[in-house]
């Protein structure tokens, strides 16, 4: 009896051992004509055995660099897109870069501060007006996010001016979003779903009251005789 453990590896275990086999069979028959065609019978049982990769884009392609790979790049076939090159297995991908510039307050994210030098750009005007009210607004509800406690509105314009190098201002009659009425909003589903929950342990404990009296009312009447 042959055991898995007694095979050879295989490359691509989601494809099972029978198309690895079949992949092997094909790099041995010298006719090119004949390897092409069992090549593409290939290629349909191998997508027929992973649906899932329709969903992908250009699946079809996939599937033949998956059966150039399962043959270590062995076979010899006439494949309608590029043959990929052994070495894209083993080359090292790219270090991703990641943005080395320090953030001065954390708490507000670097989308934050790409707004405010956006905002800095701008034509002075009621568009950018309003665009500087929505950036204290959004401000202030990454700074309870941070904070749950509570934050002043002269805590956040100071921010907003230190991290604008003084270039943004808001009109003196503004007046931004309570803390009452953001926290409101979280708040308020909670509140919901403790009263869902509340009302759902009084309908227990009142249909099992219900159960119990009428239970122990039908078990007085049985000793009772009646």
């Amino acid at each position: 009896m042959e055991y898995n453990t007694q095979m050879p590896k295989l490359i691509i275990p989601e494809y099972g051992r029978n198309i690895q086999k079949l992949i092997e069979y094909a790099c041995t028959i010298k006719n090119k004509e004949e390897r092409n065609n069992i090549a593409n019978s290939i290629i349909a049982i191998m997508g027929r055995l992973n649906p899932m990769l329709r969903d992908i884009t250009d699946f079809r392609h996939k599937l033949w660099d998956h059966l150039f790979i399962i043959s270590n790049f062995k076979l010899d076939v006439d494949s309608p897109y590029p043959v990929p090159s052994k070495e894209i297995l083993t080359t090292k991908p790219e270090r991703v870069k990641y943005p080395a510039a320090k953030m001065k307050f954390k708490h507000y994210g670097k989308a934050v501060e790409r707004l405010i030098e956006k905002a800095s750009d701008m034509k002075s005007g009621e568009e950018k007006t309003a665009f500087i009210e929505a950036i204290a607004n959004l401000m202030k509800k990454s700074y309870l996010v941070w904070n749950r406690d509570t934050v002043s509105d002269s805590v956040i314009l100071q921010e907003l001016e230190d991290l604008s190098k003084g270039k943004l201002k808001v009109p003196e009659n503004f007046r931004m979003t309570s803390t009452y009425d953001i926290l409101a909003k979280t708040k308020g589903i909670n509140n919901r779903d403790d009263r869902a929950g509340e009302r759902r342990r009084e309908g227990g404990r009142d249909n099992r009251g219900r159960d119990r009296n009428s239970g122990g009312g039908r078990y007085n009447n049985r000793r009772r005789g009646r």
